[in-house]
């Protein structure tokens, strides 16, 4: 078994941050259950509403990462927004 990408462990504690929100637990299981190679992996495997929704989360949590001035969280999670729309 492959170690979780690191982009998508950040994904992973980001979609954590959302406990209440059943689609954010729902995303968070599905990473925490498969090993994807890569953030374009896990990206294919999710419908038009997940795809809506991470891009909804990540806006908001990429912007937290420039105002925390957290280079390496803002780069793992713009690689995968990146991947949502190609």
């Amino acid at each position: 078994m492959n170690p979780i990408d690191h982009s998508l462990s950040y994904l992973r504690e980001a979609l954590s941050n959302h406990e209440e929100d059943a689609r954010a637990m729902r995303l968070f299981n599905h990473l925490s259950d498969h090993t994807y190679e890569n953030e374009e992996a896990f990206v294919e495997t999710l419908e038009s509403e997940d795809i809506e929704y991470l891009d909804a989360l990540l806006e908001v949590e990429i912007r937290y990462a420039k105002q925390a001035q957290d280079e390496k969280r803002l780069k793992e999670l713009t690689e995968v927004y990146e991947q949502l729309f190609p």
